[in-house]
């Protein structure tokens, strides 16, 4: 496999898992949304057992929200790397407006991580502010009774 095929399959493999890991930070999103607004706290008598059902997926898009630029920089290295290679390994001369080009390309990936944390990160945040509300909606109940 020649080189330059090697830097797109990497570069296009890891926007891929970022493509992936946005998806699932936004299907797990929508099911929380529609779980809290759902949700009958009457049924539960204890805090521990709602905190769980609240709380679930919630690490998942936490991790997705901390890890996508991880890997969108990774993605960035390995095609900066590749670029370099591909430089050394052309005997004759490189043209500086293709060196350009690679590396802007490879920068791509960073972006695309960024991307998708951004909203990965809003979403938990919003997400967890909810669960404080419906925790305190569930104390309030609980010292009614």
């Amino acid at each position: 496999m020649p080189i330059e095929q090697l830097k797109d399959t990497i570069d296009y493999g890891i926007i891929g898992l970022l493509v992936f890991l946005s998806f699932i930070t936004f299907a797990y999103a929508i099911e929380r949304i529609l779980y809290y607004r759902s949700i009958d706290l009457s049924k539960y008598s204890h805090k521990k057992a709602l905190e769980i059902d609240l709380s679930k997926h919630l690490a998942t898009i936490a991790s997705i929200g901390s890890n996508a630029p991880y890997i969108g920089l990774l993605g960035t290295v390995i095609a900066i790397i590749l670029t370099f290679y591909i430089i050394g390994d052309r005997q004759e001369s490189i043209n500086p407006g293709e060196i350009m080009k690679n590396l802007a390309l490879a920068l791509k990936v960073t972006a695309a991580g960024l991307i998708v944390a951004i909203p990965a990160t809003v979403i938990y945040n919003a997400l967890l502010t909810k669960v404080d509300v419906l925790l305190s909606k569930w104390e309030i109940m609980q010292d009614e009774k």
